[in-house]
């Protein structure tokens, strides 16, 4: 095939160059990805967020049934701490691409579409376009609910281009986010005669931290095909802008739990619980799909490891597998390093991504015809 490295780039840059952060609507840089993606058959699945911003989910597809489906997501995480242009898309000396989201994920998309592009058309190949999945995932169970090209194809397997360095991810963890609120009353701090809702929240905090405690000492709540092995238990406080000088109205603090298949989540949560009642907090749950994993002979598992010369592994963080799984076996695969994501400067490597290009393919030809059990 033809070098894919200025075919990426020019995809590449103009992503980059379009804002896709989360709490934006994605729609222009959906509709760029849409004229990529000539001689597909495309589906526009719309909605919007909850916050009513308006979304754009795409599915493509191309050749007959089954096959491959190639899965990455279009929005991007906000630009925090950058010191340049997080939008600038430059190309560097060393062949980087810098950019907010080149790594994360707009540069395995474009790999993704070049690769299904070069494809011959009677090889049957979907893309699973999705948004919201640095926040909510919904673009993802739009696609799993909605998509009647999906329906259709009944793809055999989907291959979610995540940065794992090309080495193939078997598993990973899903999360379940506890939302506790300790409601005060506000006035000036120094008449006494407010309430303050952090004080409320303190014996409820103490507990939560008890339990971050407990995720990384007690084996029984650690699964050992991870690493880190313990779970992760994030906390965030707001305070919602409340002046120093008031005695604070609302607290909120947000706990993110992630767990993979091999634990229970259900001692978590009922602890969780149990403790928000206790400190008389509001506790809202909400949570993705459960835990993506395949064992490590599943026959797609055994394709990827052939296919990169890389053992199988497992990861710490979520990805839209694990609302996708219900459609076919779901595998983590992609180009880029993910510990450049999320942080100021983010820059993927084109070699990297052109690298992806015929190992995609090779993926889609071997998966054309197959069946999965």
């Amino acid at each position: 095939m033809e070098d894919p490295r200025p075919s990426i780039i020019a995809l590449l840059s103009d992503l980059v160059m379009i804002d896709s952060r989360s709490f934006v609507s994605n729609l222009p840089l959906a509709e760029r990805v849409e004229t990529a993606l000539a001689g597909f058959a495309i589906e526009r699945l719309d909605y919007n967020d909850e916050a009513g911003i308006a979304k754009r989910c795409l599915v493509a597809r191309r050749g007959g049934t089954g096959g491959a489906a190639f899965s990455a997501h279009m929005d991007t995480v906000p630009d925090t701490l950058w010191q340049d242009d997080p939008f600038s898309a430059r190309l560097d000396q060393e062949g980087r691409l810098h950019g907010l989201g080149s790594t994360d994920l707009k540069g395995p998309l474009a790999a993704i579409i070049v690769a299904a592009s070069a494809l011959p058309a009677t090889i049957p190949v979907s893309l699973l376009i999705s948004t919201d999945e640095e926040t909510t995932k919904q673009g993802a169970r739009e696609i799993a609910a909605h998509s009647q090209l999906v329906r259709e194809a009944r793809p055999a397997a989907i291959i979610v281009a995540e940065p794992t360095g090309l080495r193939p991810v078997r598993g990973h963890r899903s999360h379940i986010e506890f939302t506790a609120i300790a409601t005060g009353e506000a006035a000036h701090s120094s008449t006494g005669r407010g309430r303050n809702a952090n004080w409320q929240m303190l014996p409820f905090l103490n507990e939560m931290h008890e339990m971050f405690l407990r995720l990384r000492r007690e084996p029984a709540l650690q699964d050992a095909a991870y690493e880190p092995p313990f779970s992760d238990f994030n906390l965030i406080i707001d305070n919602h802008g409340t002046a120093i000088n008031v005695t604070v109205p609302k607290a909120t603090a947000r706990i993110k739990y992630r767990y993979s298949a091999g634990i229970d989540p259900r001692p978590v949560i009922a602890a969780v619980d149990a403790a928000s009642k206790r400190s008389g907090l509001a506790l809202e749950i909400t949570r993705e799909g459960a835990p993506p994993e395949l064992p490590p002979d599943h026959p797609l598992i055994r394709l990827a490891s052939e296919l990169t010369g890389n053992a199988p592994q497992t990861a710490p963080y979520g990805t839209d597998a694990s609302e996708l799984q219900g459609i076919a076996p779901a595998i983590v695969l992609g180009p880029g390093d993910i510990s450049v994501a999320h942080r100021p400067g983010e820059s993927v490597s084109i070699s990297e991504l052109a690298a992806a290009v015929p190992l995609f393919m090779r993926l889609a030809e071997r998966l054309a015809g197959a069946t999965l059990a």
